[in-house]
């Protein structure tokens, strides 16, 4: 029996992870859960799965939570302490790391910390503080799982094979709702056209980043370091259909890829029950019904979020931890209405030519940069006319 904490239940992955769950309750059992505002969906969850304990972000509410679960001897805690008190529960065997965005890297590390094994569905903290999240992993003899579609097809690829015979790594994307859309359709493009993923059900933030590619540049970062793979060997392809959904090619010329339904469950599954897998039976992958594949080198001048990413990385330092704070508050500003779409990668820009990198040597590091360019990206989204 494997024993799962989640961390962002109420999102998307969340709610894939626990689908699998109650199909297979002989197999996995859940012992922790953590939310952000949605108190409803989170009691639901509870009075479903009766965790043993729980946390939300929000504490006012958790104090809503508590005043509905009265009937349920049950701990709710809240704010950072509390979610992190829940990541590291002695009690879980699996850690789904699932929050949105930065919030996720202390109790995301505060797992690892604590000897659990931990599978990534959150690319941020990986981004922001990748080489710190190893060197945690393989002190406490761990291994971090990757959930994301593409980043568990390099994994599967990867699988029996030495990292020393690999040429490049090509993650693919699906180039999401504006890939042929005329620039000047971009420029006025509105929250709800953003929303519109044509593959993929996410939520609103990951959304509007597969919009801007700098979902796939995040991933990039990401890659290189849960595969130790130098930016200069990981290349990206637009992918419309969504089926492959990464390759690893060999310097022999030998290209291996995995393919797939758009279905998050399968490398969510994949990653709870490893090396084993679970028995989804989702409908049979029909290539020809299909027909066909069709790929795209990435446009990097209509969408310079993926190319800023690319600078990121080489940078190295402080500078993903910039990059992801300021997309962060873009997106969440262009959310809001508080800008245009095609301000989003120059709000980034900006901010990056600002808060220029530095040694990534602990945490400490990696917050102060996420401060920072916060801090300076909401101040140069108030000076947009």
């Amino acid at each position: 029996m494997t024993t799962i904490t989640i961390l962002g239940s109420t999102g998307s992955i969340g709610a894939s992870t626990l689908d699998i769950v109650a199909k297979f309750p002989e197999q996995f059992s859940v012992v922790g859960l953590v939310a952000g505002t949605n108190d409803e969906k989170l009691e639901e969850q509870i009075r479903t799965f009766q965790p043993n304990i729980v946390a939300m972000a929000d504490p006012a509410a958790a104090r809503r939570l508590r005043d509905r679960l009265s009937d349920i001897q049950l701990p709710v805690l809240d704010g950072m302490a509390g979610i992190t008190e829940v990541a590291q529960y002695p009690e879980s065997n699996l850690v789904i790391s699932a929050i949105v965005g930065g919030a996720g890297l202390l109790p995301t590390l505060a797992a690892i910390q604590s000897g659990r094994r931990v599978a990534l569905a959150n690319k941020e903290p990986m981004v922001m503080a990748g080489q710190l999240m190893q060197t945690e992993a393989q002190r406490q003899g761990q291994q971090i799982f990757p959930i994301d579609s593409e980043h568990s097809a390099i994994f599967q690829s990867m699988e029996g094979h030495r990292k020393a015979d690999i040429r490049r790594v090509v993650l693919t994307a699906s180039g999401g709702p504006f890939w042929d859309t005329p620039p000047e359709e971009m420029a006025t493009a509105t929250r709800a056209q953003a929303l519109q993923h044509p593959n993929w059900k996410m939520g609103e933030k990951i959304t509007i980043d597969s919009a801007t590619l700098m979902n796939k540049g995040l991933e990039v970062i990401e890659a290189s370091w849960l595969f130790d793979i130098p930016a200069k060997q990981l290349d990206v392809l637009v992918h419309r259909e969504s089926i492959i959904h990464s390759l690893v090619e060999y310097h022999d010329g030998s290209v291996l890829a995995q393919l797939g339904l758009p279905d998050m469950r399968t490398p969510i599954s994949y990653a709870m029950n490893y090396p084993q897998r679970v028995p989804l039976l989702p409908p049979p992958l029909d290539l020809a019904t299909i027909g066909k594949l069709t790929f795209f080198p990435p446009d990097f001048d209509r969408f310079p979020c993926l190319a800023l990413a690319y600078e990121a990385l080489q940078g190295g330092g402080t500078w993903p931890a910039t990059l992801n704070a300021a997309n962060e508050v873009a997106v969440g500003a262009f959310l809001n209405n508080g800008m245009r779409f095609l301000e989003i990668p120059n709000i980034i820009r900006q901010t990056m030519d600002v808060a220029l990198p530095q040694p990534l040597t602990c945490l400490e590091d990696a917050l102060e940069a996420d401060r920072y360019a916060r801090e300076k990206a909401a101040t140069f989204i108030q000076q947009l006319p």
